[in-house]
């Protein structure tokens, strides 16, 4: 199969602009990408290691909606949802949209980071896996039949008939870099997408799914991956505005489940091989070349360190990366 390439959109941060998404998107599907991305957050908190502070957040299925009517082709994806809302009007959000923008949503889903989100709409305490597990079942099953009676630990209905069903199928993927999120994507997902990862944490985390679908029968789920990019002509630039620092400070506090150097710790930028793409449309052409090797079929390239030059990014990206991977 051959691999697909995504961009993330600036519908979060000091760079949220209504053009910025639907240009963005349309000169995205007009130069060759196979789809655009975007987040799920309910209260905003920047990941300051890294990010600008803004806390300016676009609701994510309400941007693809109308990227949805802006473009014809594109898919749309999300990465990745997070479980605060009831499955019923996800469901339902999602079966509309099929029918205002077409078959073509991929509904990527993360147990979510911030404790905070959930417990400011009573879900506080929650083991949040098992609502991403919860949408799973309760989406398949009032997309494909009415009359649908429901209940688990978290959620219960009776005789639900959902109207109208969507157009075509809605694969479901599952985001997250830990051991556990890769099982759940081989258990009952069709793809899995994690965000910042590392290129050896990828293929270990690979050759374990391929285990898991090799004894349940079921095929191996799409492995799609969301990693930092900045782009420019020279290297000097597309270095201007990362942090290395705070990719390194993000990695020993947050990126437990990653398989760790030697040392114990991530001390360089090799150490981190896979979390940031950076450099010349050749460099970024290399480094791209590493995530097939380990396995990947779908790579978001996530330029939020240079939405301040999101345009010159699709049009490197689009005319000097992409037609050299293909």
């Amino acid at each position: 199969m051959a691999m697909k390439f995504g961009l993330l959109l600036p519908h979060f941060g000091e760079h949220a602009d209504r053009e910025l998404i639907l240009e963005g998107a349309k000169r995205a599907e007009a130069i060759g990408f196979d789809s655009v991305w975007v987040r799920d957050h309910l209260l905003f908190e920047p990941h300051g290691e890294f990010e600008n502070p803004n806390r300016d957040f676009y609701e994510p299925l309400t941007v693809l909606t109308a990227i949805g009517a802006a473009t014809s082709s594109i898919t749309l994806g999300t990465a990745t949802l997070i479980p605060y809302r009831h499955p019923l009007v996800t469901a339902f959000t999602l079966a509309s949209m099929t029918h205002v923008v077409g078959s073509r949503i991929i509904a990527g889903w993360g147990a979510g980071t911030f404790d905070h989100e959930f417990e400011a709409v009573g879900m506080g305490g929650v083991f949040r896996p098992e609502l991403v597990e919860s949408n799973a079942r309760i989406l398949h099953q009032v997309f494909e039949r009415d009359d649908v009676t429901y209940a688990d630990e978290h959620y219960s209905f009776e005789n639900v008939s959902l109207h109208p069903k969507p157009l075509g199928q809605i694969p479901f993927w599952y985001g997250g870099a830990t051991p556990a999120s890769a099982r759940r994507a081989a258990e009952y997902c069709d793809g899995w997408i994690p965000g910042r990862i590392t290129l050896k944490t990828i293929e270990k985390r690979v050759d374990a799914m391929q285990g898991i679908v090799q004894g349940n029968g079921r095929h191996m789920p799409t492995v799609a991956v969301v990693p930092p990019t900045t782009i420019a002509k020279t290297e000097e630039e597309a270095w201007e505005g990362t942090s290395v620092e705070g990719l390194l400070m993000w990695a020993n506090e947050r990126g437990k489940w990653w398989v760790k150097p030697d040392s114990g710790r991530f001390e360089t930028v090799e150490d981190i091989e896979g979390s940031l793409i950076a450099g010349t449309p050749d460099q970024v052409i290399e480094q791209t070349r590493r995530f097939e090797e380990v396995g990947v079929d779908h790579l978001v390239y996530d330029t939020r360190l240079s939405f301040d030059r999101w345009y010159d990014s699709i049009d490197l990206l689009g005319k000097e990366v992409l037609p050299a991977l293909r």
